[in-house]
């Protein structure tokens, strides 16, 4: 039996890439290539035929170096394991570059040029922070209908001096125009979130008619559950009726509620590209910029620049209470530095601190006659505000006193005579 063979000897040659193809069959068939003819059609140079015959293949990129290179050993530096700076997100990075380096590119570029180079996507990649799959309900509310109140709490920054304190940011957002205000603060006591509201207030130039908020202590004595519409403490009830807004907490667990606040909350996370580089002065400046270029910048969400359409919202705020009752819940918030004798002073009086806290700068909240001192956010001792030049308390004396003088000193009774003498000598003064 005789089969005849039906094989297909055409070959089809789409573009320079089939030309080795080609060249393998023709020297198989002992044939010559007309490389001139395949020149023409292919509407090359015979060059470019010859190049590819011999088996030439194009790269997939022209290898050509990038603007950002020159920031290569910038970004090398800033990332390492050695730098006290911490950028959670590329979008910091860039915005760092460009505040302090000179960068000019999109954000997008930038963002592309890093995820290019594994050894900075894994610097990313390492410190990726899980999104959230809890589904949210997009709602928006009129002008001047809501602001929403969020803290971010308990930052470790190391000033440029070597010292750790603990800071917290507060954010007021109004809820239809995006515009914000910051406040950067060692407590988050309920006089220090007061003193905010009503600076935020003034600041709007009105008061809107909600403030939407999680059940901070400073604000609930007890959640609102699902069961439960929770209890306003009776400070924060009165100061809403002073101002004029109503309250309306959170569900315990459920912050999507005030996701427009929430949400934006990750870029203060961008204090931790400036570790080591201010002292607390400068981050409360560097806090500031911060806010104002937000409220400068297009707003993603909503299509809008939040100082824009902020001047629509401002009109429909509810007037703001007298002056009066304003400066009520206003405090005093100084910063000052222990000295050598572990003492504070204020409006030429000194008070005493416990010991340990000599050269460390800490922070005075002045209110209802009393002197807080706070430490992070410690509060380490309370003063009645005082006529006297020296204000020690006598357990501060004690400790400070028995750091330099023998055990077998009676060091409660050495310290009471010295303690009034001290008293005598500044009393008369």
């Amino acid at each position: 039996m005789h089969l005849q063979l039906n094989i297909n000897t055409d070959i089809e040659i789409n573009n320079l890439l089939d030309l080795p193809k080609l060249k393998m069959i023709m020297e198989s068939l002992k044939m010559k290539i007309n490389k001139s003819k395949l020149a023409r059609e292919m509407g090359v140079d015979r060059r470019t035929i010859e190049k590819y015959l011999e088996g030439y293949k194009p790269k997939n990129s022209r290898g050509r170096k990038s603007n950002l290179d020159q920031y290569y050993q910038t970004i090398s530096l800033l990332l390492s394991k050695d730098s006290k700076q911490i950028f959670y997100y590329k979008r910091v990075l860039w915005q760092y570059l460009k505040d302090n380096h000179g960068l000019k590119c999109a954000s997008s570029t930038f963002r592309a040029y890093i995820s290019s180079k594994p050894e900075f996507q894994k610097y990313f990649d390492s410190g990726k922070r899980k999104k959230s799959n809890t589904e949210v309900i997009r709602f928006e509310t009129p002008p001047a209908e809501q602001a929403q109140l969020d803290w971010k709490e308990n930052i470790r920054y190391i000033t440029k001096d070597g010292e750790i304190i603990y800071v917290n940011v507060c954010v007021l957002l109004l809820s239809y125009s995006r515009f914000r205000t910051f406040h950067l603060s060692l407590s988050k006591s309920q006089s220090v979130l007061l003193s905010f509201l009503v600076e935020s207030f003034e600041a709007f130039g009105g008061v809107p008619k909600t403030i939407v908020t999680d059940n901070m202590k400073t604000i609930m004595d007890e959640s609102r559950t699902e069961y439960s519409k929770g209890k306003v403490n009776e400070r924060f009830y009165q100061f809403s009726k002073d101002m004029g807004f109503g309250v309306k907490p959170c569900i315990a667990g459920r912050p999507n509620t005030k996701a427009k606040v929430e949400a934006p909350m990750k870029i203060i996370d961008e204090i931790h590209a400036y570790q080591g580089k201010f002292d607390y002065e400068e981050l409360h400046q560097f806090v500031q910029n911060l806010c104002d270029r937000i409220n400068h910048s297009y707003h993603q969400g909503t299509g809008k620049i939040p100082i824009l359409a902020f001047k629509k919202e401002k009109d429909l705020l509810s007037p703001l209470p007298n002056v009066r009752i304003r400066d009520s819940y206003k405090i005093d918030h100084i910063l000052v530095k222990v000295n050598t004798s572990n003492m504070i002073t204020y409006k030429s009086n000194q008070y005493s601190v416990p010991a340990g806290y000599i050269g460390k700068t800490v922070g005075l909240q002045v209110y209802d006659n009393h002197i807080s001192v706070y430490y992070s956010t410690d509060l380490i001792v309370q003063h009645s505000i005082s006529p006297l030049k020296i204000n020690y308390k006598q357990e501060h004396y004690v400790e400070t006193l028995a750091r330099g003088l023998p055990l077998t000193t009676n060091i409660e009774e050495l310290a009471k005579k010295n303690l009034e003498a001290i008293n005598e000598v500044y009393k008369n003064e």
